[in-house]
């Protein structure tokens, strides 16, 4: 049981890979306040997790209601067996 691990309230953190851009130098540095950077990736495509350069998980970006209203959460889709690599 992953509580009863010495390990188990050490924070992690994850980062969610939303898409990637490939632009070139010359038109990085011409962005300026409200340019718009084009992803890879269409809005409702699955997000990445990782956590350092592993792929842990895919899931899709939601909006939280209630108390938490706007903000962005993912729901996971796709978890990797602890042992192998995410298919």
């Amino acid at each position: 049981m992953a509580d009863s691990s010495p390990f188990s309230n050490i924070p992690v953190e994850v980062t969610i890979s939303v898409g990637r851009a490939r632009p070139r130098i010359s038109e990085l540095l011409s962005l300026g306040e409200n340019a718009v950077l084009p992803l890879d990736r269409k809005i409702d495509d699955p997000v990445e997790l990782y956590v350092g350069d592993r792929l842990i998980a895919r899931g899709e970006l939601q909006e939280l209601d209630g108390e938490n209203a706007g903000q962005l959460a993912v729901r996971l889709t796709d978890v990797a067996d602890l042992d192998g690599p995410l298919t």
